[in-house]
């Protein structure tokens, strides 16, 4: 008897629910009393259940009714949105995005394109996974992932020309170490002499066979801890193991409360270690909507926080740079 069971009489229930009586209900649906007690009646014989209590004046749920009513709504709700996924993939929208994030890419700009995809596409899938320097353009080139923001070391090589790119805002990679490490102590530009004798902490994706992954970047010191996530370097880093470039998003908080401090090393300018993100796509896909939306969001959003971020003064002087 369920196969009987149709859209309309659930309609017919919930309507009845909310309205509070057959006749209300009835002026809803536009249709008159005694077709909305027939619908009821049928679902009742079709179920094998008593979902209304016809003793009083106004019907009421029965328990049984209360349970059904809610099972009502549930599938109702998966029906509309069965009908709003079919009409925007009429209109072109894609089931799904994939997005792969280097993990250089701001988290609060990660949150914010969430959240704000959510609201303007609730019926398309979004997938998002974190990765370092190579790995993104190669889930992005294996298909894995639609859309990849990537940092320059993951596109060297041949990697760069097999993918299409829209340049985002910069992200500036700060060295720093914590405030009880002895370089924390030494003031002014620090020669190589000065770095070599400390553990240099280097986000790396290279294997012990050094062959595989992108080469090490930035390497000051003969003494290196490599780690293969930002979240590891950057707790090491504030444990005082030693000395790095993390992200300047990232930072923020420690440098304002004193758990991580510059560093200068006489190798680097100001701005040398100034990384730009790239948004990355195979050529051949088709740019649907969604995938279109979360392009120039993902510009919108890093170009917001590169605004907020402090900028350094070109005209201070070296003994305020470095205070």
């Amino acid at each position: 008897m369920l196969d009987a069971l149709t859209l309309d009489q659930l309609r017919v229930l919930i309507s009845v629910a909310d309205e509070g009586s057959f006749s209300a209900a009835a002026r809803k649906l536009r249709r008159v009393q005694s077709a909305v007690s027939q619908t009821m009646r049928n679902l009742e014989d079709q179920l094998g259940l008593v979902l209304w209590d016809r003793s009083t004046k106004l019907p009421t749920l029965t328990e049984q009714g209360r349970v059904i009513l809610s099972a009502a709504r549930r599938v109702s709700a998966e029906v509309e949105g069965l009908r709003k996924l079919a009409a925007s993939l009429v209109a072109g929208m894609e089931p799904s995005v994939s997005l792969c994030l280097d993990a250089l890419f701001p988290l609060p700009a990660a949150i914010e394109l969430c959240r704000e995809f959510a609201q303007a596409f609730p019926q398309v899938e979004l997938r998002v996974d974190t990765q370092t320097m190579s790995a993104v353009s190669g889930k992005v080139l294996r298909g894995e992932a639609s859309i990849g923001v990537v940092s320059p070391m993951g596109l060297s090589g041949s990697i760069g020309h097999k993918l299409q790119r829209r340049v985002l805002a910069p992200i500036r990679m700060l060295p720093v170490v914590s405030p009880q490490h002895p370089l924390a102590k030494l003031r002014g530009p620090l020669s190589l002499e000065q770095l070599d004798p400390y553990v240099q902490i280097v986000l790396s994706e290279r294997s012990e066979e050094e062959s595989q992954g992108v080469p090490d970047q930035a390497v000051l010191s003969s003494k290196t801890w490599r780690v293969s996530d930002l979240h590891t370097k950057h707790e090491m880093l504030r444990a005082g193991l030693g000395f790095g470039n993390l992200p300047e998003h990232l930072i923020g908080p420690d440098l304002r409360n004193k758990t991580l401090v510059r560093i200068h090393p006489a190798s680097w300018g100001e701005d040398e270690h100034k990384l730009y993100l790239s948004a990355i796509h195979v050529p051949e896909l088709v740019l649907g909507p969604a995938h279109e939306w979360v392009l120039q969001r993902l510009a919108a959003l890093c170009q917001a926080l590169d605004k907020q971020s402090p900028k350094q003064s070109p005209k201070q002087s070296p003994k305020q740079k470095h205070s």
